[in-house]
């Protein structure tokens, strides 16, 4: 991650590069379209996003809170709960993640689709 910060910092002004730096993980886009369900807990996110190991998504979550993107909210009960949700710079990420999705049906990998029609035949 370092050197992508590097490169995008010798591309000062690019929008790209900025969206990387305030996403920063690889995971982030499938956290923030997790929490987009609502408020989660850490074993929650961690069941309905089990591809990320328990690592990643403790430093993913914790990028995204100190970017403003995710709301870390410590419930003070006996044992304490921890809930993720989204802030409001959050939740207007949606807007990005469906025009991706978009492509990706438009332009996705051709070779799962033919893969999975072989199966089927």
């Amino acid at each position: 991650m370092a050197e992508q910060a590097n490169d995008c910092k010798e591309k000062a002004g690019s929008s790209i590069c900025e969206v990387l730096q305030i996403l920063g993980a690889k995971w982030a886009f499938l956290v923030l379209e997790e929490l987009l369900n609502g408020p989660q807990r850490f074993n929650q996110l961690q069941r309905n996003i089990s591809i990320v190991k328990t690592q990643s998504l403790t430093d993913t979550l914790r990028h995204l809170e100190k970017n403003d993107l995710v709301l870390r909210k410590v419930i003070p009960t006996v044992p304490v709960r921890v809930e993720y949700s989204l802030t409001e710079k959050g939740t207007d990420f949606q807007a990005a993640l469906k025009e991706m999705n978009k492509w990706v049906q438009k332009w996705g990998n051709p070779m799962k689709t033919d893969e999975s029609i072989s199966q089927t035949s």
